[in-house]
């Protein structure tokens, strides 16, 4: 293999740091945006955790629950690409004020709703098409915050830091979604609706954060000059909307089918069922964690390298299921399955960030989020699969982990994606200096 740092980028794509803030404020702006997307990432896991519970007290059918869910990712595709370029051209903040905002507002609204069907003050064939229009606010307005704060970071970080600042985004939502459930089953003791209004207060909390605390002081790209012309059929960016869209289907197949295959499998019941379940999850979060925590910022391994390492690492977890008869197994394939994805979606998401041009960070994080929602959305096909046999996802998985492997080494585009520049110029820190922020 070739050495990284050895490799030219394109014409065009050539990347460089805009530091223009201090070393100090970074580091309190990448916080902020940690705590932010902890708390959407909170958020995400207790819905899932919580609705489905709830839903079925307010006559909802599993169906008519998962579906609400499917309408909201069918909208984020398109939004989220949109709300990215936005920020190319607007600026960072002003889209991850208004996409937390909303997922402040969708929360609310559908914690409201709930709480009105409980105590029925609203009527029965309301309460599902309210709580589909709740979503429909947080994917059409709330998907700009990932994709801004992606391009947030990517404005501050020089290429070598690429990597580990993009790690950030992956590394607060899977926090959020490790611990949301534990925040989930301690709020609902006061109600079943109760963490839904405490996340919306987080929220909001975070956006205020965001808006007195968070340095932006580069104004936006011009129009005129900088506008993008990225899409995501062009031959520089497919590969990697391709990739992105397998790696988030394939891991869905874990998160969808734990439980049933906990069920079916080692033959136990529903009470164990859960709470084997429960162990799985937790332990796939947490090896995700450890892959983003220590694996991605203190190996320094490249792009490249961690996304090839994270491919290889899932078809080992997915190869694990297919032989796994009993508790251990199956939660060492599930460690498995955390450890390679933790590693392989921010390696390939660093390459896909390094691949454009500066101007183009908030286009690309928009479209690699509506890569990851797409996979959502052909979700439903992994139980298609698992009708035929518990073990028949997993195979599929291996085999389309094996797919992205090759294209790894067949993709020109997948082959160079991560490497610098060698004519990278020294990035000197600023001093710190009491700046006023705006």
């Amino acid at each position: 293999m070739s050495d990284p740092h050895s490799q030219q980028h394109p014409k065009g794509t050539r990347q460089t740091a805009r530091l223009d803030t201090t070393p100090a404020e970074r580091k309190r702006g990448f916080f902020i945006l940690f705590v932010s997307l902890v708390c959407m990432g909170a958020g995400q896991s207790v819905i899932y955790t919580i609705l489905p519970p709830l839903g079925r007290e307010l006559g909802l059918s599993p169906t008519g629950i998962t579906s609400i869910f499917a309408v909201s990712a069918a909208i984020w595709i398109f939004s989220s690409a949109f709300w990215g370029v936005r920020s190319d051209r607007w600026g960072r903040k002003p889209v991850m004020l208004q996409g937390l905002a909303a997922f402040a507002l969708s929360f609310a609204c559908f914690a409201t709703v709930m709480h009105a069907g409980l105590n029925k003050w609203i009527p029965a064939y309301l309460i599902f098409p309210a709580l589909v229009l709740s979503r429909c606010i947080y994917g059409t307005f709330g998907s700009g915050t990932s994709a801004s704060a992606q391009a947030y970071v990517a404005d501050r970080t020089a290429p070598h830091e690429r990597l580990r600042g993009i790690s950030i985004i992956s590394m607060a939502f899977a926090f959020g979604t490790t611990f949301g459930p534990v925040i989930g089953s301690s709020l609902t003791l006061f109600g079943l609706y109760v963490p839904f209004y405490f996340i919306a207060v987080w929220a909001i909390l975070s956006g205020a954060a965001i808006w007195y605390f968070l340095p932006e002081r580069t104004p936006p790209k011009s129009h005129a000059v900088r506008k993008t012309t990225l899409r995501w059929y062009e031959p520089r960016m497919f590969p990697f909307m391709a990739f992105g869209l397998v790696l988030s289907l394939i891991g869905a197949i874990p998160i969808q089918t734990s439980g049933f295959f906990f069920q079916d499998v080692l033959h136990l019941d529903a009470r164990m069922t859960a709470a084997y379940t429960s162990i799985g999850l937790m332990s796939s979060d947490m090896a995700a964690l450890f892959a983003q925590f220590v694996v991605v910022q203190r190996m320094g391994f490249s792009s490249r390298t961690l996304t090839i390492a994270g491919i290889c690492t899932t078809v080992g977890s997915n190869t694990l299921f297919l032989f796994a008869h009993d508790f251990p197994t199956v939660v060492l394939a599930m460690i498995t399955s955390g450890l390679g994805f933790g590693m392989a979606r921010p390696g390939f998401t660093s390459g896909a960030s390094l691949a454009v041009s500066p101007h183009e960070q908030g286009a690309v994080a928009g479209l690699l989020n509506a890569a990851g929602a797409a996979g959502f959305i052909f979700g439903p096909l992994i139980g298609w699969l698992y009708e035929f046999s518990p073990r028949v996802p997993y195979m599929f998985g291996v085999v389309a982990m094996l797919s992205l492997l090759a294209a790894q080494f067949i993709s020109r585009v997948l082959r160079e994606a991560g490497k610098l520049p060698t004519d990278m110029e020294a990035i000197e820190e600023p001093t710190e200096s009491p700046v006023p922020n705006n």
